[in-house]
């Protein structure tokens, strides 16, 4: 019995030794770890959105009709233009999942720039405290960016002029001052929103489950959360 109380205590006393707080983590491990994790996280996002049907088959980033035009779909789909409403549908997500690979080179200089304190407060915030920092830091330079990369694919697939077509069947509901700029904004604000969605998903599998970040010190900075 006694060997036996001996060994759990000296399993136990080996666990705390093992035990690593946020707290004990030096400031470059903590950094270097997070970035890390972010940089999969931020390229799983990206690769899962920027292929065929990324957007177009999760719903959770499906972009569909925008604004009085989304109201009508219901009246469309009855009076027979089900496939032209479908088409057009088709059409923003493709322009999306054409724009999104650009993000990358933004996202990852994100990552570099982050400060230590950066990393600290990301660390310590909620769920999403790193998905908010991606968005206060590269919002701007990603609407940049994906802009003229939607409208490159609204111009080849024809979106404008599906869009007209469908919104002509629609009356007042679906019509807009400036289709063209519009639609481009448009797509590019759901391009962006579907982006920090996905980025959030990761961020949050990622704190709750350890194991799957990138690289042992990750796994450590986060085990230790």
């Amino acid at each position: 019995m006694r060997t036996l109380l001996t060994l759990l205590a000296a399993c136990l006393l080996a666990t705390a030794a093992q035990a690593v707080s946020l707290a004990d983590l030096s400031a470059g491990d903590a950094s270097g770890g997070l970035k890390d994790a972010l940089t999969q996280g931020a390229g799983k996002a990206v690769g899962l959105l920027g292929r065929p049907d990324g957007f177009l088959d999760d719903s959770r980033v499906r972009i569909g009709l925008p604004g009085k035009l989304r109201k009508a779909e219901g009246l469309l789909r009855q009076l027979g233009l089900g496939n032209q409403t479908d088409e057009l549908i088709t059409t923003m997500n493709r322009a999306a999942e054409a724009a999104v690979p650009a993000a990358r080179p933004l996202l990852v200089d994100a990552i570099r720039q982050m400060t230590v304190s950066d990393a600290r407060a990301i660390l310590t915030g909620g769920d999403d405290a790193a998905t908010r920092y991606f968005e206060r830091t590269t919002s701007e330079p990603l609407g940049e960016k994906f802009k003229p990369i939607v409208s490159q694919a609204m111009a080849k697939l024809n979106l404008n002029q599906k869009f007209q077509a469908l919104a002509g069947q629609a009356g007042p509901l679906g019509m807009v001052k400036d289709p063209n700029g519009y639609l481009e904004d448009y797509v590019t604000r759901k391009t962006m929103d579907g982006l920090f969605l996905m980025i959030a998903q990761e961020e949050k599998a990622i704190r709750k489950n350890p194991a799957s970040a990138a690289g042992s010190l990750a796994r450590k900075v986060f085990g230790a959360l």
